[in-house]
Formats: C-alpha cells, structure tokens, sequence
C-alpha cells in the first residue's frame, strides 16, 4: 500500500489558506444576507421578500386550496393585471391575499413583478401632477380600475397609464400596503365574514 507523505505548510501556504477560507466565508455571509427573508427569518425561495405585491398576468388564474395541482380549484380570478400580495410561498407556488381579503394559492408562472394599483373605492380619485394636494388634476381613475405604478413615496403613487402620468395618494388604492393583509398560516378560502 502506498502512502502519501504530506509535508508541513510552510508560512505563506498556511497564509493564503486562511485568506482563501476567510475569503469564502466572507462570500457566504454577503450571499446569505442579501437574501430575501420570512417573516419568522427563513430565507424565501424564490429570494424576495414576503410580504411582497405582485400582479396575476392572465385572464384566467385557478384559485387553489393548496400548492399543488392536485389541490382544489377554489375559483378562477378573471382579472389580468389585478394586484395580489405574496404572504407565503413554495418555489412554485404562491400563497396570494386578494382586495377581498381572500387567501388562495396560485402557480408562479401566473404571475408577474409588474405592479399596479387598484381603485377599490366607488367614488372615482384624482391623478395629480405632483405630490400634493393643490397639484393640478391630469386624470381621474375611475372606480375599480387598474392602472401600472412606477413608485410610491412620501404617501403617494406615481401611476402612468398611456400618456397620462401623475400622482394619487397612496392609502387610496390597494395594492402598496408593506403590512402582510392576511395571516399566511390562515386556511385558503375567501375572506372570514366581519361581525
């Protein structure tokens, strides 16, 4: 049998050793606490963060009671572009609070990172030219529309739709809220009846 001999590290051995093992540590850490994580501190698999707004980018998204196809098919949202609120997830599937307070699961090849907003009042709001109250009004955004946000600050929205591109306040439409809107260990199904 033959043996190996392994002679002693010298000095700038066991030195560019140490580096290379600090060195790889160091890239741990920085990749880990890049990372996007659960509310209870858990990385997330898909490496966002939960809670998080995403929209459903078709006409026709099964609603299920679990992740999984073999999960129930609770119903089909018919709304592309309706904003959602990522409050738990697998690597492919999302658990998805709605603007009714419904919670369902729905496959991540249904959704998208593009964001929007929605006018969930009856009462139609105004889009402004800037941030403030006095601005001029370029729009009105009609009630239960949907229209694309770019960003929100200091209380409001930049929406654009088109040409027309302003401001409205950002507690008036659903869809920015950084709070999760629904327990995510809640069971799927639609929003509990207030009493």
């Amino acid at each position: 049998m033959a043996r190996v001999s392994s002679s002693p590290l010298t000095q700038g051995q066991r030195g560019r050793r140490i580096a290379g093992v600090t060195a790889a540590a160091l890239g741990l850490f920085i990749m880990l606490s890049g990372q996007a994580v659960r509310p209870d501190g858990r990385p997330t698999p898909s490496s966002y963060p939960v809670p998080r707004w995403i929209t459903l980018k078709a006409d026709q998204v099964h609603a299920r009671k679990g992740p999984g196809l073999d999960h129930q098919i609770l119903w089909t949202y018919q709304v592309e572009g309706l904003p959602v609120q990522v409050v738990a997830e697998t690597f492919e599937w999302r658990k998805i609070c709605d603007p009714e307070g419904s919670l369902v699961w729905v496959h991540r090849s249904t959704t998208s990172g593009r964001r929007t907003v929605l006018n969930r009042g009856d009462a139609a709001l105004e889009v402004r030219s800037a941030r403030r109250e006095d601005a001029s009004i370029r729009a009105r955004l009609s009630s239960h529309a949907l229209v694309p946000i770019t960003d929100c600050e200091d209380g409001w929205c930049e929406v654009r739709s088109g040409r027309v591109r302003g401001w409205v306040r950002e507690a008036a439409v659903f869809g920015t809220q950084a709070s999760p809107l629904c327990e995510a260990n809640r069971p799927a199904g639609p929003a509990p009846r207030r009493r």
